[in-house]
């Protein structure tokens, strides 16, 4: 895998509704119309959010009918943020102790 995919995969990661689906995700699929209701926003703004993560294989997607269901396309994307989180989120706690 080269630098520049890596980098275009990790700014698909780079925002906080898309890091709010992936939590909401986690291990479990849902349809697009409760990712819209767990993260609080409308379903155009979150459907758009979603296309970009599938386009990336973050997440993947298959269609019921008339309802489409997401889930995490890779359980190390899971890791990742967690360990993202670890670290950016401990240091900021660590700065604001001091």
């Amino acid at each position: 895998m080269s630098i520049e995919k890596v980098a275009r995969c990790m700014k698909a990661l780079a925002h906080p509704l898309r890091l709010k689906v992936i939590v909401a995700l986690n291990d479990k699929e849902l349809s697009v119309q409760e990712l819209v209701e767990s993260v609080g926003t409308t379903q155009s703004n979150v459907s758009q959010h979603l296309t970009i993560m599938r386009d990336k294989n973050i997440l993947a997607s298959r269609r019921v009918a008339n309802q489409v269901f997401y889930r995490i396309g890779d359980c190390k994307v899971l890791d990742l943020v967690a360990l993202t989180k670890k670290i950016f989120c401990q240091a900021a706690e660590e700065q604001a102790k001091e």
